[in-house]
């Protein structure tokens, strides 16, 4: 990605995080959005945008962004863990389950996927 890309890219996810902190959800998950989609390999911008959507209700999309955060980076503990809240939000608790396994698994030092 260019340097011009990075940067607006890193821009909105700035905007997004102040949205975010100043209560504005909407706008937050707006940028967020944009973020992801001039980067869909930003780890960041696909857990953020998730955090946001489940807060704003919008579980299956959280879900969605969710997974794509823990396929760019499966040995992230955050990730797993908030991926399992998304699925407890949306009543799937199998799926909740399985993901807070494998939170488990990278919080006593395992791996999901061998590097």
């Amino acid at each position: 990605m260019s340097d011009d890309l990075n940067t607006q890219r890193d821009d909105l996810f700035d905007e997004g995080n102040l949205a975010l902190a100043i209560g504005n959800l909407e706008e937050a998950a707006d940028c967020y959005k944009q973020v992801v989609d001039l980067d869909p390999n930003f780890f960041d911008g696909w857990h953020a945008y998730g955090m946001v959507l489940m807060k704003l209700e919008r579980y299956k999309e959280a879900i969605g962004a969710g997974l794509q955060a823990t396929t760019l980076q499966p040995n992230d503990l955050l990730a797993w863990t908030a991926l399992s809240q998304m699925y407890v939000a949306n009543e799937q608790i199998a799926e909740a389950e399985d993901a807070k396994q494998k939170a488990t698994i990278l919080g006593i030092g395992g791996k999901i996927v061998k590097d």
